[in-house]
């Protein structure tokens, strides 16, 4: 991979709207609560992640479609402050943006209903960027145009990660797109919605594929797991107190794929990702904990970050 290459992240998926709601505890019965708090942030995996990207010193494209409407005149304004490339993020006439409502309790846990606009359409035949820069990062909510670009982050030879969350589209439709992927890692509900297991290492070995260097899980403050050959593996993030963790796993993906498209081996990106995703859980409001390569020092000083600053 070039030098010039080096930080730079191609991400595909979803960008949304989100409005955080802070409560005391989260209903389990239909009733009518209040908030403490509201906030109004961008959200979505891979819109998420290209702001950690861009937080962490790196070069980030965000790809994802949205409706040409307030909403997504505010999630452009909100990507283009942090430095992102929308070059690819396209404004449908007659749709709407995503959007979602986020419920936060104040042990930091999360309940969401995420709205995408049915009539969104799904080809990908306009995504076509002249390259993908360092490495690639998709989510499942648009398979057409993460497919495409797996396929040619491989005509590239780059690196491809996956956020695996749980997904509305059936198995048949992210299917090829798990498969494409070199680096698989799901969220404990995805894989268990892929799998059909609630088993980590059964759930690792059923997904796994031949192409994948990786097939791992996220599993809140047990940080990641993944298959070792035949072993289950497991590193542990570092001990914080949660406040909030919209936007962890976001936040873990990117930072993956950030230290992937520098050429860091497996277990310095683990770690780092772990890092990053815990530092964010300290902080409420989504995107506001997402942390800078100054903050991760101070957070952890025995991290080497060298390769970021010296960009």
């Amino acid at each position: 991979m070039s030098e010039r290459r080096r930080g730079e992240v191609f991400c595909v998926g979803l960008a949304i709207q989100d409005t955080i709601f802070s409560v005391d505890e989260i209903p389990r019965e239909p009733v009518k609560i209040y908030a403490r708090e509201r906030r109004e942030v961008g959200g979505g995996p891979a819109a998420t992640a290209a702001v950690a990207i861009a937080r962490l010193g790196g070069r980030a494209t965000i790809a994802a479609r949205i409706g040409a409407d307030a909403t997504g005149n505010a999630i452009t304004d909100e990507l283009r402050g942090e430095g992102i490339d929308t070059i690819w993020l396209r404004a449908f006439d007659n749709n709407r943006s995503p959007g979602a409502v986020i419920l936060v309790d104040k042990k930091g846990e999360r309940l969401i209903v995420a709205y995408v606009d049915p009539d969104t359409p799904t080809e990908a035949d306009w995504l076509r960027p002249e390259t993908l820069g360092g490495a690639l990062l998709c989510d499942l909510s648009w398979p057409q145009g993460a497919l495409a670009c797996l396929q040619q982050a491989k005509r590239e030879g780059i690196p491809s990660v996956l956020d695996a969350e749980i997904t509305r589209h059936p198995r048949e439709v992210v299917e090829p797109v798990i498969a494409a992927c070199d680096h698989v890692i799901f969220s404990r509900p995805g894989l268990a919605q892929f799998t059909e297991t609630d088993s980590i290492e059964e759930g690792l070995g059923r997904a796994r594929r031949p192409g994948h260097k990786v097939v791992g899980v996220t599993d809140g403050a047990d940080g990641l797991y993944w298959l070792d050959g035949d072993a289950l593996r497991n590193v542990r993030p570092p001990r914080v107190e949660v406040v909030d963790t919209v936007g962890a796993g976001d936040a873990f993906h990117g930072a993956f794929a950030l230290a992937l498209s520098h050429g860091r081996p497996l277990a310095e990106t683990i770690r780092f990702a772990n890092s990053v995703a815990a530092l964010k859980c300290t902080v409420p409001g989504g995107r506001a904990g997402l942390p800078t390569p100054q903050a991760l020092q101070r957070f952890d000083p025995t991290l080497d970050l060298n390769w970021i600053v010296a960009r």
